[in-house]
């Protein structure tokens, strides 16, 4: 095992050998493996686990523990893999670079997330300096930014095998959508994904009574999806939305009555409902509108996740009295947002997200600011010595 040459107490240092590793979804790239040396050198037991799956590529997964079994741990979860960075000549600086240029950190993944990986990791090592024997697991996945089938969801499981608990987790997303400290996460609005597919008849447009064009009976079904909302919205979640994303119907030709029409759509939905009852209201919705004339399918994704909440309380009271202590400003409790792996963790501890500003994320010239990513280690150091000491 060869021993970083930095100091991984400090974030900038540690993000940017994060950086440099080459970690787009699925790849490895060398993140996890470096981590793992960084981890295993703090005294910590750490695991390289690989998952596989027939609809999915095999990812690298790390899982690492310190402190008494028989306490549970304060868990880090995360993930190093990161989206292409596209095209790398419209880059400031190279997007594997980790370049520090005018108290920035620059690459992919500086914000989502290996500067939140590297600030927990950093204010982890400081913490146990202070308090040795301090429970602190890490639980940091290569396929958060890939279907998610092979990541955290298949290691938590993995670690409950082995008995590993958990009393809280952070999770580094970025939460911030303007300041550190703006926001922090307490829940995600579910998703759930459909296909519906008006059956026609091809034929020729001159002889439309010898056809039967599914165009119209599409326009039906989504009106009826469209025509009223699925909710107003609750103490701690906005309204439900759905959006259809695609309308189409293959047909490349202007004489040509196409034989079927298909649209996508998804719904981001509140603690009101779950995939059960959204899946029948969209049934009734649809078949109220088709009646006898409109003959068409619907297909639901397997995968989708539920909404969640962690509710405030003490743990949300102190995650947020440490971001106040540190930055001045006092969080708002978001559940705003896409999907996390949050809505796997929530279902073995408590799970609050806080992390970096998220403005330049997935973006090209992706960076945060050195001020930022050094706050966010103090901001965990302090949750550490409250709950973690």
């Amino acid at each position: 095992m060869t021993e970083p040459a930095f100091d991984p107490r400090d974030p900038v240092a540690l993000a940017q050998a994060l950086i440099r590793c080459p970690s787009v979804t699925p790849a490895e790239g060398g993140a996890l493996a470096l981590l793992d040396t960084v981890l295993r050198g703090a005294g910590f037991e750490s695991h390289l686990v690989t998952f596989t799956d027939p609809r999915s590529p095999d990812v690298v997964n790390l899982y690492a523990r310190t402190g008494p079994q028989e306490r549970p741990a304060l868990l880090f979860a995360g993930h190093t893999d990161v989206v292409p960075p596209g095209d790398a000549g419209r880059w400031t600086q190279a997007p594997f670079s980790g370049a520090v240029l005018d108290g920035e950190l620059w690459g992919r993944g500086a914000v989502d997330m290996k500067g939140g990986v590297a600030a927990s990791v950093a204010a982890a090592l400081r913490h146990l300096e202070r308090h040795p024997g301090s429970a602190i697991a890490f639980l940091i996945t290569g396929d958060e930014e890939g279907p998610a089938v092979n990541g955290t969801v298949k290691l938590l499981d993995w670690a409950k095998q082995r008995g590993e608990r958990f009393g809280h987790c952070l999770l580094g997303e970025p939460t911030n959508p303007a300041a550190l400290g703006d926001a922090v996460k307490i829940g995600r609005r579910g998703s759930l994904s459909g296909v519906i597919t008006v059956h026609g008849v091809q034929g020729h447009v001159a002889y439309p009574h010898l056809a039967r064009n599914p165009v119209g009976g599409m326009v039906r079904l989504i009106d009826a999806l469209l025509a009223e909302p699925l909710d107003q919205g609750t103490a701690h979640f906005d309204a439900s939305n759905l959006e259809v994303v695609s309308v189409d119907v293959g047909n490349p030709a202007f004489n040509v009555i196409p034989a079927e029409a298909r649209a996508t759509f998804n719904i981001r939905f509140n603690d009101i409902w779950n995939r059960e009852r959204l899946e029948a209201w969209v049934r009734a919705r649809l078949e109220a509108a088709a009646g006898s004339e409109v003959r068409h399918s619907l297909a639901f994704e397997r995968t989708h996740s539920e909404a969640f909440l962690t509710p405030p309380g003490p743990f949300v009271d102190e995650v947020a009295a440490a971001i106040e202590a540190e930055t001045g400003r006092r969080p708002a409790l978001s559940t705003s947002g896409g999907t996390s792996d949050a809505r796997f963790i929530k279902d073995h501890c408590p799970v609050v997200e806080f992390g970096l500003v998220g403005k330049t994320m997935h973006q090209v010239d992706e960076r945060t600011s050195i001020a930022d990513l050094e706050a966010l280690t103090r901001i965990y150091e302090r949750v550490l010595a409250r709950m973690a000491a």
